[in-house]
């Protein structure tokens, strides 16, 4: 696997990309041009690591007519995107990924009908920055949950108290974020707190959600000292969750960390294979990254992707307010596991496609029936939305395609090909407590509708991510147009979150 590992020496920054299975596996570095970071880390070497994305080619529908991938509910990307910015500095590339920007907003999508989990929606538009392409969306709106019908809560607070978590933007954040959410817990819910620097230790047995004072107080005499040894942190945080095990209920694990693994069983596969582990015990694990200089971004979204959980990036009180309180559903409560989506084109309507972000969530069109195959989960009251840049039929791919086969002709096309079908979305996904998948199919038509408050605003913070990105697909895109559609279709905005966007990609633009 290629890795991306953005060293910063000083007020400087260095990329290297190193060849292994992990980071931390010695490579020659390869050159690359230098990059600014915000600020030193603590005056000392700042050593964030990102993982390398090779973003998604357009790819040739009579070459490929599948594209199958794994939903992704990560916010991270964003509230990091939104630190290098307010520091003053463009983000390296590696950690911008354009879903994460995406599927940080809330989009007008309608709540499920019946026992589904989640609806689905689709759109079609002209493509902003090329117009003579389309722009595909596809929807999923998770089913929202009342107050009384949140299941009860074993929760465990894994938090990193190692000397490198000694900054304001650290374990500080951390107290006060994990404070908000004890708040909103009930009697029915139970909280334990592990922590971990060169050793690990349960500083408070589970206790109920009811008792604030206490399971607030433990929190507030927490201090960092000491290196970081996050595996066996991790080993005790699910043994105290095994013990206090809710049938029927939310199980999990949260991990809050730079993620600055230096001591101990470091190997992200080890870590990796514990957290597959306990997943199939119904543990979950959800990642609260935090600080500057040394944060291990590329470590803490595997952990959540293997744990069944999601990974959010706190750079301030607000953040965490979003995060653990107004979305507390969503970050917490399962209502979908293993959600996978797999698109068929019509070559009758498309020369080509291309999968905006989900660079990391790649399946094999295999994967898609295979129930064994994990993927991304939905929490109550989450929105996942992707974006395809789609070629018509009679326009150029840019990639090269395949010789003619010499020992057999292509599969000849079906009547379903004259229709006026322009692909077919098909979704699996399993119950909370499931191992058996369910299939759900939408049908697109080739016929664009004008463009809707939905598919306006996740354009804008596509094209703000792709020309961030430097990207080579975001053809006559700018910060300047992202930010005139992003008001344009700002709609109500009532938590303000779409504002702060468009204000965003001004700094940007001004940044650049």
């Amino acid at each position: 696997a290629l890795e991306e590992t953005v060293t910063v020496l000083g007020d400087k920054a260095m990329q290297r990309l190193q060849r292994g299975a992990v980071a931390g596996v010695a490579a020659a570095p390869a050159p690359a041009a230098p990059v600014d970071l915000p600020r030193r880390y603590n005056g000392h070497f700042n050593t964030e690591a990102y993982d390398h994305l090779d973003e998604n080619p357009f790819l040739r529908v009579g070459d490929e007519p599948l594209s199958t991938f794994s939903i992704d509910v990560d916010t991270a990307s964003y509230a990091n995107v939104r630190r290098f910015l307010r520091d003053g500095s463009l983000p390296p590339a590696g950690a911008v990924r354009i879903e994460e920007l995406i599927n940080y907003f809330r989009y007008s999508y309608p709540q499920p009908s019946g026992d589904a989990p989640f609806s689905i929606t689709t759109e079609l538009a002209e493509c902003p920055w090329n117009p003579q392409h389309r722009l595909a969306l596809i929807g999923l709106q998770g089913r929202e949950l009342a107050d009384e019908d949140v299941p009860a809560r074993n929760l465990v607070f894994l938090l990193d108290v190692s000397g490198s978590m000694n900054e304001p933007d650290k374990l500080p954040l951390v107290q006060q974020a994990m404070q908000m959410l004890v708040n909103v817990l009930t009697a029915r819910d139970g909280v334990a707190i592990v922590v971990y620097a060169g050793a690990s230790g349960l500083v408070l047995p589970s206790t109920p959600g009811s008792h604030k004072e206490v399971i607030n107080a433990a929190l507030a005499n927490l201090s960092p000292g000491g290196s970081t040894n996050g595996a066996a942190g991790i080993r005790l945080a699910y043994a105290v969750a095994r013990e206090h095990f809710i049938d029927g209920g939310v199980n999990r694990v949260i991990l809050a960390t730079d993620g600055d693994f230096n001591v101990g069983v470091t190997n992200q596969d080890e870590l990796v294979q514990l957290i597959e582990r306990e997943r199939a015990t119904g543990i979950f694990l959800s990642v609260l990254g935090v600080g500057t200089g040394n944060l291990k971004d590329s470590t803490m979204e595997k952990l959540a992707d293997k744990g069944n959980g999601n990974y959010a990036y706190l750079d301030s009180l607000h953040e965490a307010r979003k995060v653990l309180v107004h979305e507390a559903g969503a970050t917490l409560v399962t209502i979908a596991k293993d959600v996978k989506i797999q698109v068929e084109f019509n070559p009758a309507a498309v020369a080509g496609y291309r999968l905006i972000g989900y660079e990391n969530r790649l399946l094999q069109n295999q994967d898609f029936n295979d129930d064994t195959r994990d993927a991304g989960d939905i929490g109550a009251g989450h929105s996942v939305t992707a974006l395809y840049e789609i070629i018509p039929a009679g326009e150029s791919v840019e990639t090269p395609g395949i010789d003619p086969l010499k020992y057999q002709r292509p599969t000849q096309r079906t009547g379903a090909a004259a229709s006026d079908e322009l692909m077919t979305v098909k979704l699996r996904y399993k119950a909370p407590d499931g191992d058996t998948s369910r299939l759900v199919s939408r049908v697109m038509h080739v016929q664009p509708q004008p463009m809707s408050a939905n598919i306006g605003f996740a354009s804008a913070v596509a094209e703000f991510g792709m020309v961030l990105r430097k990207s080579k697909h975001a053809g006559n895109g700018s910060f300047e147009a992202a930010a005139a559609r992003a008001r344009r279709f700002k709609g109500e905005d009532l938590e303000g979150y779409r504002g702060e966007f468009v204000s965003l990609v001004e700094l940007a633009d001004q940044l650049r």
